[in-house]
């Protein structure tokens, strides 16, 4: 494998492999609407934290995702 070329890297990867990949970006943007267009009134009930709601939910689920990421960028499979 050629450093200059990283196709080959990308050839080999299968159905399941680019399902690995999708899922870390998916939920950044479904954090990112929650946030921008999901209901506010969390925010308004007492003793809800910054960490409440579904938006930090997503951008947990974000962070656990992006292992196959990792990897990629690491030039392993």
């Amino acid at each position: 494998m050629s450093i200059d070329n990283p196709a080959p890297r990308l050839s080999g990867f299968g159905l399941a492999d680019w399902l690995c990949l999708a899922a870390a970006p998916t939920f950044a943007a479904m954090a990112l609407l929650t946030a921008a267009y999901g209901s506010h009134d969390m925010m308004c009930m007492s003793g809800a934290t910054v960490l409440s709601g579904m938006a930090p939910m997503y951008l947990l689920m974000a962070a656990f995702h992006l292992a196959p990421w990792l990897r990629l960028v690491a030039g392993r499979k």
